[in-house]
Formats: structure tokens, sequence, C-alpha cells
């Protein structure tokens, strides 16, 4: 048996990981690898690629002296904290990348943290020492600051460090001394990592991810504690819920490069793949057929927030989608649930809506992001934070709040924060820039972003992640403005939106498509307005002098997805097809809308 070594890979968004792991498969020569690949092969899916965020963690295996590396790619926002759990522990070391300029930010604090809860041992990649005005040495004694403030082991504080810079393709223990290769990252893994402890007995692998095929239908992926496992091997599947099932592996496999490959059997310490299970969930054990021990369950972190997902209604339905239909929606949401495991589903009184709870808004909105360039069309509803009682106490999901931003705009950023009931816990100065840390509840940090960055001119970096379910802090202000709806279907003409200019700022342009009810922009007051977007200049046989100089039209404001989700109020929806996302009202016609605002005693 070769030796083996388990490696996660941990950093901040932006800051080198999946160029490094590119270098690494290079410098070990894997088949995919090629010297002028300069695509990133790690984030293979658009969306990881456009956000520059890793959503799911991935396999890949390298062999360097004889041993093999299994590296595994790690999701670094708070949002998929499940995943970054399971995942940490098939490892037992992890490399945290840091830069060499912007040192330790909030995404590396929050994975960080697990890392050491778990007790796997660090190795510390100081990259980007080659960029103009960077501190290795600085960022070296960030790290080590924030690992002993997260409580980390004497053994853990005692972690070798290594600096280089991926994007040339060299590592070396000194920055001062480059070198032409990765090398002294690779062997510091083989003498910091320790092989993995195997243990007498029999037969033990718990699922930790889930890959999914359209030819053998669910992989489970996991790594082997103890014991040997062959193909068409009987095994007992060990449930979450304490029931056992007999089960036949068909097929083996374990990971080489960037692919997996057959095999006869893997041995205890390895990662595998596995076909044949049937019905399994992350966090089940795959144990010995006649004496079957299943090991302790994975806790996953609960729903912090829900929404409604529901059928697109509007006049515009079907326009750009291929998937439309109630059982379209429902299909694609049940089958999200077998692999994304912080996701459940709930079904509503009406056939054509379900209740989503995720962990944040984030995670929702990647769902949602990831199902309309699949083809499908819906809307979703306002989110909404879980709401628990206990012993008679109203409990709410509370989190904690990372914020980096400019010392001359703090004060500003703390004033929005402390307004939605943000309570400040740390403040410390790190350079030019300061560090605030609060604990605020999920419903306060919902449509922050945007003040956030307005206040701190585009210049704050914020982080958040779940903390716990505290008590309720009272009522939090919402949005203030009211928004500008369409009055009449139509396409929006530059004359209509020109004389609108003064009641607000708008979400179309001239061109676009709009109907009855949809918001169009908002409104410069507190109240809802219906406006004229589509009325067009009566022409006349008389002109003057100047009339016809080009109307000056603001450009119209791009929000997000996220950015929507959080903009929309409790009578809104956002309406998500491949090719638009639009904003509207629930109820379209003036006179429906009075009669649910005169319902539920709004207005």
């Amino acid at each position: 048996m070769k030796s083996i070594r388990n490696i996660a890979i941990i950093a901040h968004v932006d800051h080198g990981k999946t160029t490094l792991v590119d270098k690494i498969m290079f410098r070990c020569e894997t088949a995919q690898s090629k010297s002028d690949n300069t695509e990133l092969i790690l984030d293979n899916n658009d969306l990881e690629r456009e956000r520059g965020i890793t959503i799911v963690s991935k396999n890949i295996s390298v062999t360097y002296k004889d041993t093999k590396i299994n590296i595994i790619d790690t999701p670094g926002h708070a949002d998929f904290g499940g995943e970054v759990e399971r995942v940490l522990n098939m490892a037992d070391g992890v490399l945290l990348l840091v830069d060499a300029f912007e040192g330790a930010m909030p995404q590396t604090r929050y994975v960080l943290s697990k890392a050491i809860e778990l007790g796997k041992k660090p190795i510390v990649v100081v990259n980007k020492v080659d960029k103009e005005n960077c501190r290795p040495d600085e960022v070296q004694e960030e790290v080590f600051d924030l690992m002993f403030n997260l409580g980390a082991t004497e053994d853990q504080l005692d972690f070798p460090t290594i600096y280089g810079s991926a994007k040339n393709g060299w590592m070396s223990t000194d920055h001062n001394e480059p070198t032409d290769n990765v090398d002294a990252l690779l062997d510091a893994v083989l003498e910091y990592i320790p092989e993995p402890k195997v243990e007498e007995g029999s037969l033990q692998m718990q699922i930790t991810s889930i890959d999914f095929s359209s030819f053998v239908g669910r992989i489970a992926i996991g790594r082997v504690k103890r014991g040997e496992l062959k193909a068409g091997q009987r095994v007992t599947l060990m449930k979450r819920d304490g029931t056992a099932k007999k089960a036949t592996v068909k097929e083996l496999y374990v990971f080489e490069g960037l692919g997996k490959i057959k095999a006869d059997n893997v041995t205890a310490g390895d990662i595998a793949a596995i076909t044949g299970v049937q019905d399994f969930d992350i966090g089940d054990t795959v144990a010995d057929a006649e004496n079957p021990e299943a090991l302790p369950t994975i806790p996953v972190d609960e729903p912090t927030m829900s929404m409604v997902f529901t059928v697109n209604n509007s006049p515009f339905f079907g326009k750009d989608g291929e998937f439309v239909t109630s059982r379209h929606l429902r299909e694609r949401l049940f089958k999200e649930t077998e692999k994304n495991l912080a996701l459940k589903i709930e079904e509503t009184d009406s056939p054509d809506s379900y209740n989503v709870f995720g962990r944040g808004v984030m995670h929702l909105s990647v769902l949602i992001e990831t199902m309309r360039r699949e083809g499908y069309e819906l809307q979703v509803g306002q989110p909404q934070v879980i709401i628990k009682h206990v012993d008679g106490k109203k409990m709410e999901p509370i989190e904690m709040l990372y914020i980096d931003v400019p010392e001359s705009t703090s004060g500003k950023v703390i004033e929005v924060v402390t307004k939605r009931k943000g309570e400040m816990k740390v403040m410390e100065e790190r350079g030019d820039v300061m560090h605030l840390e609060f604990e605020i509840p999920s419903r306060g940090i919902m449509g922050m972003r945007t003040q956030i960055l307005n206040v701190s001119s585009g210049e704050a970096v914020m982080a958040h992640r779940f903390s716990e379910f505290g008590e309720w802090r009272g009522d939090i202000p919402k949005r203030t403005a009211g928004v500008l709806m369409a009055h009449e279907p139509g396409t929006v003409i530059a004359y209509a939106l020109n004389n609108l200019q003064d009641r607000g700022k708008f979400f179309v342009e001239p061109g676009e498509e709009v109907y009855e009810g949809m918001i169009v922009g908002e409104h410069s007051r507190d109240n809802d307005l219906s406006v004229n977007v589509t009325k067009t200049k009566k022409l006349t046989n008389m002109r003057s002098a100047g009339a016809d100089d080009k109307t000056k039209i603001a450009p119209k404001i791009d929000l997000s997805l996220e950015e929507n989700l959080e903009y929309i109020d409790a009578d809104e929806y956002v309406e998500v097809t491949p090719k638009n996302i639009r904003l509207r009202k629930i109820y379209l016609k003036e006179h429906e809308r009075k009669k649910f605002a005169n319902k539920v005693g709004i207005g």
C-alpha cells in the first residue's frame, strides 16, 4: 500500500486556491494538466467561475514521491458551512492559504475555526508574495494571532509556513528566495501532515458527499475509516435514523488527477466512491455485512431562512423558459435535496408553491441561479427568518458579522449596523482598515449590504456566519422607500422616463417590455406609486427651438439576484427566468392590491 496524505485546502475568495491546485497538478503531471492551461480546472461550474467562489467541494488526487496526496477543495462561504464540516472530516490536515497583502479575511476565519475545532494540523501558505506592498511576515503573525484566538492547541500553533506565488508556480520556505517549482509545499505536506490513522476492525466508511451520474445514478463518496472495501462486496448501510439495510457495492472508484478510476479494492485511509448502494444520505455509514458498526453522524447546520418558490404566473410566463409547470418545479426542488443537505422543502396548501428552507440568502440564491440557467422559470417571495419558541421565549437566528472598512467611514458603518440591532463585539485597527465584529439578527443583515457599500463608498468587505438561535431582538427598520409600478403593459419609452425622473430611480430602460403591476423603480417617497412608463410624446406640427434635444436619463439600477431578494417586501415577488430577473407585486391589479392590503391591515 502506497502511503497516503489527505489534505483540505481552505482560503478566502480569490486568494489563489484554485490556481495553486492547478500548479500542483502540473508539477505531479496528472494527465489532465497542460502547461498552457490557463483555465481554472477546479471551479468547473459557470456560477463558481463568475462569482469566484467554490460552492461544492471537489476531490482531486496527485502522486508525489510515491505518496498519494488527496486534495479536497472546500467552499469558503459560511452559507455552505454544512459542506465545509463534512469535507474536513475526510482530511487529516489543512493547507491554509492567505494573501500576502490582504492577510486573513473573514471567510478564512470561518473555515479555519471549523478545522481547529476538529483538531486538524494546518500548514500556512502565504501566497502572492510577488505583489507590490505585500507584507508576508506581518501576515504570518496575523495568522498566528488568529489561530490563538480561535483556541488552537500548541501542536496546531507550531505550524510550518510556506511562501510563494501560485500564479508564477513557485513555493519556498523563505519569501526572499524564490524557487522554480512548488516542491517546498509538497515536501511540507509529506513531513507535517500525518498519515491517516488506520484502526483495527471491520469495514467503516462514512458518506460525506454525493455525486450523480445519469448512467449509474447516485454515487457515494467518503473516506474508508477502517477495514477494506472491495468491488462486489456485500455491505450494510447504517442510516442516520438507526435503521440498517443490506446492499452490494457494484463498482468502486478511487480519485486520480481530476477524475475517478475503477479499483478492485480500497484500503483504510483512502477516499473512495461507490455505486450500487441505494437510498443513502450524507452521514450514513457503509459498514460490514455481518458485524455492522455505525460511525457518529455528522451534525448538519439547520436552516435559518425560508422562501416561497412558486410557478411563474406573470403575463410574460413561458417566454424564456423551458421548464415552467409546477411538476417541473417540484421535481427539480426535491432532486436538489438529494445532495444539498442544508436544504429542506415543505409543500404548502397551494399545489403551485413550496416553502424552501436554507442556510441564508446566498445559499438559496445559488439554487435559484442554477435553476434559471437550466431553463426554469419561477417566482420567489421575500426571505423569512425561521422563528423558534423555546420555553415560551421567541428565538431567532443570530449571526456574527465581520466588516473591514476604511477608518474614515467606519462611524457611518457602525451607525447602519446598530440601527439594525447589531451589537459591536470587536473593533480593532489593522493598518488603514478598521476591523469590526458584530452580533446581529439574520433579519438585520437582509438588505444591508447595499447600505454598507453606499456609506463606505464601496470599500467595505463584509462576511457573516450563523452563530446561534438567540432571543428576539425587536423590530428592525425595513425598506423606507416605496416602489414605482407600471400602470399598463407595453414598451418603456425614453420620453416617459424623462418626465418621471423626479419621482425616483428606475430599474428599467427604454425599449424594455413591462406589464401592469411590474416594479419599474424605487419611489423617492415611502408610498407605492403607479406610473405610466409607456407614454409616448404627442406629435404636433409645431416645433420650438431645442425641443428635440436628446433627453438625458439616469442609467437604470442593475440589482444582482441576491440584492433583488433582499430588496423585496412581503407583498412582492422576484420573477426569475433564464434571460430576465424582474420585480413585481404579488397582486398585479390595483383593486386586488387594495383588497389584500385591507385584509392583512397594511396601509
